[in-house]
């Protein structure tokens, strides 16, 4: 049997660029090459594509090449340019592995909608939605989630900060990771908030504190076939959750500890994997995506946000959760392949 020729996509012009590689050097690990036959297609900071041999630390140098998805449905592929010529190599299959700007926002799958080369993951509309948080936040809330009360305001917009009741969380309304993000307990806090948001977004969301635990789901699959992971939740010894911050994520976090399975009764699991997947449906997800939430101590799941092509790095909370409901990262690739190449979860 021939093996399916995977182009595999990472690195990406966003801030999340040196997580995206470190995903696929876990994809790289974990996929069974005897099953697939790999193109890695690197992506820099300032958005070259280059075909390269690996996600080594020297993947933009060692042997390069360019390259480009075609736009064409008619030469299904990848074009590999050198010395003024291109040639063509087919793909079956394209795993993107990019986080944040460009890579969740609807912008990387608009192009592979125009390739006609089938793809992993959520499709053009329901990245974009998942990657506004305040889009997010109305539609979940529309099919009867729970969800922060919140403002956007936008690059030339003022708010009143008496109209807030603090503390509140200011962010980037379409950014990744905790880049931007400020805790503000005072009104006298809020314009430096804003000013560091708005680094990485003009539009920006401002939402009220959720007293509660921070909890998330791993979901896999197409509509109502749906695989869940375990839950998990963090423990924060101190300050709030700021997933990729640390200068070496490897060896753990400053002030967060993942515990999965999440350290809740059976009955609140069940509550937050029904949610997770009420909220997946609701927002069109296909293939895989993290549902974060916060979990109150009455029991209340409200709603956080949305990660559609989450972190896969060996310390990502994605493939713990799938890891310890019995499916590793290897079993997942290949469900996701199965997926979307049948639209079936084999």
């Amino acid at each position: 049997m021939d093996r399916l020729k995977v182009g595999i996509l990472f690195g990406g012009a966003s801030e999340e660029h040196p997580v995206s590689v470190k995903s696929a050097q876990e994809v790289a690990r974990s996929l069974d090459t005897t099953k697939y036959e790999p193109f890695w297609i690197g992506i820099t900071d300032r958005g070259a594509w280059k075909l390269c041999d690996g996600p080594g630390t020297d993947w933009e140098t060692n042997g390069s090449r360019p390259a480009v998805l075609s736009p064409d449905r008619s030469m299904l592929g990848l074009l590999v340019l050198e010395q003024g010529r291109y040639e063509v190599l087919s793909l079956d299959l394209v795993l993107p592995v990019l986080h944040g700007t460009f890579g969740e926002d609807g912008v990387i799958q608009g192009l592979l909608e125009l390739s006609g080369i089938p793809y992993v993951g959520c499709d053009v509309q329901s990245s974009a939605l998942c990657m506004d948080k305040s889009l997010t936040y109305l539609v979940a809330g529309h099919a009867g989630i729970t969800t922060p009360t919140f403002w956007a305001v936008t690059a030339n917009e003022d708010l009143d900060p008496d109209r807030i009741r603090y503390p509140v969380y200011v962010k980037p309304a379409r950014s990744g990771s905790s880049f931007g993000v400020s805790k503000v307990s005072h009104k006298a806090e809020l314009p430096s908030a804003l000013e560091a948001a708005r680094k990485y977004d003009s539009k920006v969301l401002i939402e009220e504190a959720v007293v509660g635990s921070e909890v998330g789901c791993a979901v896999l699959g197409n509509d109502s076939d749906l695989i869940v992971g375990e839950v998990d939740r963090i423990h924060l010894s101190h300050g709030f959750f700021r997933i990729h911050q640390e200068d070496d994520p490897e060896s753990g976090s400053t002030n967060s500890t993942p515990i999965v399975p999440a350290d809740i009764s059976a009955d609140l699991r069940a509550l937050v994997q029904e949610t997770a997947k009420t909220v997946y449906r609701a927002l069109g997800c296909r293939g895989l995506s993290r549902v974060d939430m916060f979990l109150k101590e009455d029991g209340a799941v409200v709603l956080n946000e949305v990660n559609t092509l989450p972190g896969l790095t060996s310390y990502s909370r994605y493939p713990r959760m799938m890891a310890a409901a019995g499916l590793p990262l290897a079993e997942v690739i290949d469900r996701l392949a199965s997926l979307t190449l049948t639209g079936k979860l084999e």
